[in-house]
């Protein structure tokens, strides 16, 4: 998937196989699946060798046959059962069934498969293609129709009603009704994928259903877990817990869609895989660094969901503290998705506990624009209470208490209604050591930009949305007769330098998880270790003792971020 970066090319040119890239190139060796342009015969393992497989479509092919964990059973067919609990709502038919398609058009998924979607709502077939239909779309090029592809995939959707989630009667008919497909594609092997798109008060109910009654009888069972993972390290806990009692670990995805990101999965190959920047990483050359999340429009229908959560349950908990851990772990043994994931766990078990001295949050206000346009503000929504006090902007400054980041502040800030959409990691660098030209640098750049700190500190900038991007600002002789110091820009801007769509996230996890592939989803002693960071401070926001401060829709937050940063000597980028 990585390597040249062109995640779509690279499937394009191997179509129309189920070809699963790489996910790291080559840093770390050639176990696992396919990496870089190596010959097929050294791509592929001794063990899938001696199975008698000659390439890499053959391989994934038998990834996906195996049961849980079981290479001798390689070469067995199998039937892929994709239940989408909750079929009949917002995320199933925008996200989960829509990405689906995307990887059956492009070949990644089994030859013999079904999605049922299996919900509260009565709903035949038809009317559940129908449902479907005008949400499905495809990258293809100009000139090119994917009529027929949205036609045989609608085909193989199928869905089935139950009096709840929590029914195990309406769970033994979804399996008997997914035994009917399965015996029909005449298969050794049955596995069944179950994602719940469904409200986490129910998640355990329905793991139980699962697990008792429609659990495959001869392959493997996974179980998509979408987040919140609780609302404290209690809940979380007793969510886990409870998971446990009918699943295995093995079983569980719990899916951060964040993680599936171009920028968020090519952290590890910019850092891994680059020789230049591994000996920087650490508190000997870096100051600060930034991570950002700004949203510029605001809950919009989604208050009362929000409300039971906040901005630092909702976005900085999870999505920015996985790309904190990505960012600062150390190197892994392997690519294995549980050498990756033990490391995460390290940096977070590392971290200090968050005080509130650390802490700044905000909340929108409306705003009428000069023409006369309204921006409600977040009180204004009317799923909100009138006197919430739940944070819509957060920042924080977090440490990691080892060898390589002591001291190092990571600055971390998420916000609803604000200026611009943005999300990125900011690098900043120590100041050059005697530096020789100190006197000539003004700090700005050709381009009119300045750094964040004010000085002429490097910067390494990962934009993460939109148009992703990866930066190095460098200093450099302005031309001329003169002797001027100008920051400018080493530049990868993806959308110019790859001519290429990009995947949506949860294309890349779901076909993680049809491959078995753990390592961008998230551990339970992971899970554990980041709600134990927030709680304490988060337990004391409730509580009031944080109130937050009024900021107007369409601004750059509340100023006391910019007094949060300024504490650790560092400027926010916006």
């Amino acid at each position: 998937r990585h390597g040249s970066g062109t995640y779509a090319g690279e499937r394009r040119a191997i179509a129309p196989g189920r070809a699963r890239m790489g996910r790291f190139g080559n840093a770390f060796g050639d176990g696992g699946l396919a990496m870089g342009n190596a010959p097929p015969a050294r791509r592929i393992p001794g063990r899938f060798r001696a199975a008698g497989v000659d390439n890499l479509r053959q391989e994934v092919e038998l990834r996906q046959s195996a049961p849980e964990g079981d290479v001798e059973a390689l070469g067995a067919p199998s039937f892929l059962s994709f239940v989408v609990l909750g079929a009949s709502g917002d995320l199933a038919k925008k996200k989960v069934i829509p990405s689906l398609f995307a990887l059956y058009y492009e070949g990644m998924l089994p030859d013999n498969f079904v999605v049922m979607g299996y919900a509260r709502r009565g709903m035949s077939d038809s009317e559940f293609r129908e449902s479907l239909a005008s949400r499905l779309t495809c990258r293809v090029s100009a000139g090119k129709s994917c009529e027929g592809k949205m036609e045989e995939f609608l085909a193989k959707c199928f869905y089935t009603s139950g009096e709840s989630y929590d029914s195990e009667q309406g769970f033994r008919d979804l399996s008997n009704e997914l035994k009917r497909h399965e015996l029909d594609g005449v298969c050794e092997r049955a596995n069944r994928i179950f994602y719940m798109s469904i409200p986490p008060l129910i998640f355990l109910e329905a793991a139980r259903c699962v697990s008792q009654e429609a659990s495959s009888t001869n392959g493997w069972t996974r179980v998509i877990v979408e987040k919140p993972f609780g609302r404290d390290s209690e809940s979380s806990r007793a969510l886990n817990q409870g998971l446990a009692q009918h699943l295995t670990e093995k079983q569980i995805y719990r899916i951060d869609h964040y993680l599936g990101k171009e920028l968020v999965e090519n952290l590890i190959v910019l850092r891994f895989s680059n020789l230049i920047f591994e000996p920087l990483w650490s508190r000997q050359c870096i100051q600060s660094v930034q991570i950002i999340f700004n949203e510029d429009f605001g809950t919009e229908g989604r208050g009362g969901y929000f409300d039971n959560y906040g901005i630092i349950r909702d976005i900085i908990q999870n999505h920015l503290l996985q790309v904190l851990a990505l960012f600062a772990m150390e190197p892994p043994v392997s690519r294995d998705a549980e050498h990756v994931r033990n490391e995460k766990v390290k940096v977070l078990r590392s971290m200090r506990t968050l005080e509130l001295d650390d802490v700044v949050v905000g909340q929108y206000t409306g705003r009428t624009t000069k023409s006369g346009y309204r921006f409600p503000g977040y009180r204004e929504d009317e799923s909100v209470p009138d006197d919430s006090t739940m944070p819509t902007f957060a920042a924080v400054a977090l440490f990691i208490d080892n060898a390589r980041w002591d001291g190092v502040p990571f600055l971390v800030k998420a916000g609803k209604a604000l200026d611009r959409r943005l999300a990125e990691v900011r690098v900043q660098f120590r100041p050059v050591p005697g530096n020789l030209y100190k006197d000539q640098m003004d700090g700005g750049s050709s381009s009119g930009e300045s750094s964040p700190s004010g000085s002429s500190n490097n910067e390494l900038v990962i934009r993460i949305q939109p148009e992703e991007a990866i930066t190095l600002k460098i200093n450099n002789k302005f031309p001329g007769l003169g002797l001027r110091i100008d920051q400018s820009k080493l530049d990868l801007q993806y959308k110019q330098d790859y001519d290429k769509e990009f995947p949506d996230a949860y294309e890349r996890l779901i076909l993680d998880v049809v491959n078995g592939d753990k390592r961008l989803f998230i551990r339970s002693d992971e899970l554990e270790a980041a709600w134990d960071i927030f709680t304490p401070a988060l337990h004391q926001i409730d509580d009031g003792m944080l109130p937050p401060e009024e900021y107007p829709y369409g601004s750059r937050g509340p100023v006391g971020a910019h007094y949060l940063a300024a504490k650790y000597g560092v400027r926010w980028s916006t």
